[in-house]
């Protein structure tokens, strides 16, 4: 139980002065490319299922 507790305390210690965090104009710039790529992905993603939708539905229609 002690090596738990001691590793967390290490891993606190290691957050505090050895990880360099970004600014907060940084984080906000790379919160709103986030955004704007899970936008753009979403996008193409429905964009395919749609296409693939319609020839599945369109082949399903010539076969009958």
């Amino acid at each position: 139980m002690a090596g738990i507790v001691n590793y967390i305390k290490e891993s606190f210690t290691e957050l505090k002065h050895n990880v360099t965090w970004p600014t907060w104009v940084e984080s906000q710039k790379l919160t709103v490319v986030v955004a704007l790529f899970s936008i753009l992905f979403s996008l193409a993603i429905w964009g395919i299922d749609t296409v693939f939708s319609n020839v599945v539905t369109l082949y399903f229609d010539w076969i009958t």
